[in-house]
């Protein structure tokens, strides 16, 4: 290789984590612009029921079946019950067969994601971005176009059908 087409390539390398922080930089600072709610417990305990706070604040999880929004067919958006952040809209909804609201997609900026290893394999839980409130588990079982599956506590989701 030629001297000059090596220091070219090496200045390209030298230059990829500049380029590679400004593209993370720029993500970091979407996610700042959402303003983060933040409450103490009993500003939490005040403001959800203890069904919702169990599940949100605990990480807690309703039983199977018990979600009133497992039948919900109707065109909006599901958003945050303690924050209003909208999180999916009713066409990435699907019928999992699990007992549990399922998602193969979420709306951008909706949530964060963490391991969880409360079971003896470890999973992907994901939390609200606004509020940091616990949502549910992430799986790979899902359809297409994603494969996923976003397992979501119903207690956790409030619907906002669109207005007629």
């Amino acid at each position: 290789m030629k001297r000059r087409s090596m220091i070219q390539l090496l200045g390209v390398a030298a230059l990829a984590p500049v380029i590679g922080q400004s593209v993370f930089a720029r993500q970091d600072e979407k996610m700042m612009q959402l303003e983060k709610l933040e409450l103490s417990e009993a500003e939490w305990r005040e403001r959800l029921t203890s069904a919702q706070f169990n599940i949100l604040r605990e990480e807690g999880t309703e039983r199977p079946g018990s979600s009133p929004l497992l039948n919900e067919k109707r065109e909006g958006t599901f958003v945050c019950v303690a924050c209003d952040h909208p999180l999916f809209d009713a066409s990435m909804k699907y019928e999992s067969g699990t007992g549990w609201p399922s998602f193969f997609d979420t709306l951008a900026g909706a949530f964060e994601t963490k391991r969880d290893f409360k079971l003896i394999w470890p999973r992907t839980e994901y939390h609200c971005a606004k509020c940091g409130g616990h949502h549910g588990h992430i799986f790979e079982d899902g359809p297409k176009p994603t494969g996923l599956r976003y397992c979501n506590n119903g207690i956790a989701l409030k619907f906002v059908p669109v207005e007629t």
